[in-house]
């Protein structure tokens, strides 16, 4: 017989048919603690599985590895999404994984409070002053040295004006230019500088339904803001051009020394008291924003924080016939100059033209 000798623990090869066998003779019998049969010091046969054993232990392993990889791939995605909807997690903020923030300005845009945070700032209260009296209006801040645009009959006959600003500051303002037909009005604040301003939309793009805000001084209180719809577009509507008899002056918180009466005229009838003989019409968005005596010259706003008109009159049925000599409020029908008109007529206003 001829030995295939090996040292314990080498590998087969293709010339070793039976890698596992005994190089030593068995007789078949059982030994203890005696050497194999075949030579003195034999030694026992290897396990017979035992190389197999260790090739397949090699394949749960990388398969264990390849599924903890593959766990951290989505786990690591997950935790990404889930830091980005939740907006934290300084792991999710460095390079690749940044979240898009917004701020609460932006976020609060499209709505009433939104509007009314972003534009109240440029929304200011007028105090004319004349011999017929005093009456209170609002105006919108067009530029930041202080050109405010209000109503005509806010101003008309004024010997003083008193701007006060959201913030409590009281300029005095000259009258720069005024439109009696379209009952428009600029006026300028003396030494003013570094004010907010609001941004002209267009009028030409509002549709009946759209929400809107209305922000003035009606009776007095300074940066009132009421909201509604547009409820009607081009409706005509008549007020007075300057402060001659009861009108102009008469608006206002009662017009002390004068009628207390805010002119009116729409479909043909007046209301709160005559519009005196000079008179204009022009065509005017309708709201069921509420208006109020003292809101004329004040911003009708859209949801993007855009003016898109002035607002300058309201139906109301009149109470003069009482003798309490005040108009009553508001009952959803308000009106305000559409802003395309005012930017059509800024340039004459500027010039004086319309004086």
């Amino acid at each position: 017989m001829t030995e295939n000798l090996r040292p314990s623990g080498a590998h087969s090869t293709d010339q070793d048919p039976n890698p596992y066998a005994s190089p030593y003779a068995y007789d078949g019998t059982a030994h203890t603690g005696t050497a194999y049969a075949g030579t003195e010091g034999g030694y026992p046969p290897p396990p017979p599985y035992a190389p197999t054993s260790r090739r397949r232990a090699k394949r749960p392993v990388a398969l264990l590895a390849a599924v903890a990889l593959a766990a951290g791939v989505i786990g690591g995605g997950t935790a990404t999404l889930v830091g980005q909807l939740n907006g934290g997690g300084s792991e999710t903020t460095g390079s690749g994984g940044a979240v898009n923030g917004t701020t609460v300005s932006q976020s609060s845009k499209g709505t009433v409070s939104g509007v009314a945070e972003a534009v109240s700032p440029a929304i200011v209260e007028i105090g004319a002053a004349s011999s017929a009296g005093k009456s209170t209006g609002s105006g919108v801040v067009i530029t930041g040295d202080g050109e405010i645009v209000t109503n005509n009959h806010v101003i008309s006959g004024a010997q003083q004006i008193q701007v006060t600003l959201s913030t409590g500051r009281t300029y005095t303002a000259d009258v720069v230019g005024t439109d009696p037909d379209k009952d428009l009005a600029l006026i300028k604040l003396r030494n003013a500088s570094g004010l907010k301003t609001a941004t002209l939309g267009d009028s030409s793009q509002v549709k009946v339904g759209d929400q809107v805000v209305a922000i003035g001084s009606p009776e007095g209180l300074t940066g009132t803001v009421t909201s509604g719809i547009v409820s009607a577009l081009d409706r005509d509507v008549t007020v007075a051009k300057d402060d001659s008899g009861s009108s102009g002056q008469g608006q206002g918180q009662g017009g002390q020394g004068g009628s207390g009466q805010w002119p009116f005229e729409f479909g043909g009838q007046q209301f709160n008291g005559d519009t005196g003989e000079e008179t204009t019409t022009y065509k005017a968005l309708q709201t069921d924003a509420s208006l109020n005596p003292g809101n004329s010259g004040g911003a009708l706003i859209n949801m993007d924080g855009e003016i898109i008109g002035i607002n300058s009159a309201m139906y109301a049925p009149s109470s003069s016939a009482s003798g309490s000599g005040s108009a009553a409020g508001s009952v959803g029908l308000g009106f305000a100059i559409p802003v395309n008109t005012l930017k059509a007529d800024l340039d004459t206003l500027r010039a004086g033209d319309g004086s």
